[in-house]
C-alpha cells in the first residue's frame, strides 16, 4: 500500500508543464498593454484629440497582435524544425551505432552523479524502453514541457495582446480629455501591476516581484513615448 506521504508526493502539483502557454500569455498581455499605452501616451502628448487618439490605438492593437502572432508563429516554428533536425540525427545515429549511443547516454548519467554500473544499467533500460526519447530527453533537452508548439503560441500571444490591449483603450474612451495621459499612464501601471501578480503566482514566483518588474519597467516605456510626444506638440 502506498503511503500517504507518498501520494502526497505522487500529486504534487508542478508549473513547468505551464512554461509554452504562460509565456506567450504574459508576453502577449504584457505587450498589448504596455505598446498601446505607450503609443496613446505619446500621441496624446502633442494635444491630439481623443477621437485620433483612439483610432491610433485600435491601429496599434491590430497591428500589434498579427505582429506578435506572426513573430511568435515563426520563433516557434523555427525552434520546432531544429528540435525535428536534431532528432533526425539521433535517429540515424542509433540505427549506424546503436552501442556507441548507449554508451554516450550512460556517460550523462555518469556526470549527473552515478556511479558507472548503475549508469550503464538505466541507461540500457531506457534504451530498451524507448531509446530515441532518452536522447531527446537526456542528451538534447527536448521534452514534451519545453517541446515548441507554434499554432499555440501564435495565437495565445494574438488573443493576450488584444485583451491587455482592451484596457488602455477603454481608459481612453472613458477617461477625460483634459488628463487623458495621467489617466492612461496610472491605469495602465496597475494593469501591469496586477498581470505581474498574476503571472508570478500562476508560476510560483514572487508576487510583489512580479508586480515590481512590470510595473517599472512600463513606467520608464511610457516616459520615454509620452517624451517624445511632447517634441511634436500641436
Amino acid at each position: 500500500m502506498v503511503s500517504k506521504s507518498s501520494k502526497d508526493i505522487f500529486e504534487q502539483a508542478h508549473r513547468s508543464n505551464r512554461i509554452t502557454w504562460l509565456r506567450a500569455a504574459v508576453l502577449g498581455a504584457n505587450d498589448g498593454i504596455l505598446s498601446i499605452a505607450s503609443l496613446v501616451v505619446g500621441v496624446a502628448a502633442a494635444n491630439i484629440d481623443r477621437h485620433a487618439v483612439l483610432i491610433a490605438g485600435i491601429a496599434g492593437l491590430v497591428a500589434g497582435a498579427m505582429s506578435l502572432a506572426a513573430g511568435q508563429y515563426v520563433a516557434a516554428s523555427s525552434q520546432a524544425d531544429t528540435e525535428a533536425a536534431d532528432l533526425e540525427i539521433e535517429r540515424r545515429q542509433l540505427e549506424v551505432d546503436r552501442e556507441q549511443e548507449l554508451a554516450e547516454l550512460a556517460v550523462i548519467y555518469m556526470q549527473r552523479g552515478l556511479d558507472q554500473k548503475l549508469a550503464q544499467e538505466v541507461a540500457g533500460q531506457l534504451h530498451a524502453h524507448d531509446a530515441l526519447g532518452a536522447h531527446a530527453r537526456d542528451e538534447l533537452g527536448i521534452s514534451e514541457i519545453v517541446v515548441a508548439r507554434p499554432l499555440l503560441a501564435a495565437i495565445t500571444s494574438a488573443v493576450a495582446f488584444a485583451l491587455g490591449a482592451i484596457l488602455p483603450l477603454a481608459t481612453i474612451a472613458l477617461a477625460p480629455q483634459a488628463h487623458l495621459v495621467l489617466f492612461v499612464a496610472l491605469t495602465s501601471l496597475f494593469f501591469l501591476a496586477i498581470l505581474g501578480g498574476i503571472a508570478a503566482y500562476a508560476g510560483g514566483a514572487s508576487i510583489v516581484r512580479g508586480c515590481v518588474r512590470l510595473t517599472l519597467w512600463g513606467g520608464a516605456a511610457m516616459a520615454v513615448t509620452a517624451g517624445v510626444g511632447t517634441l511634436f506638440d500641436l
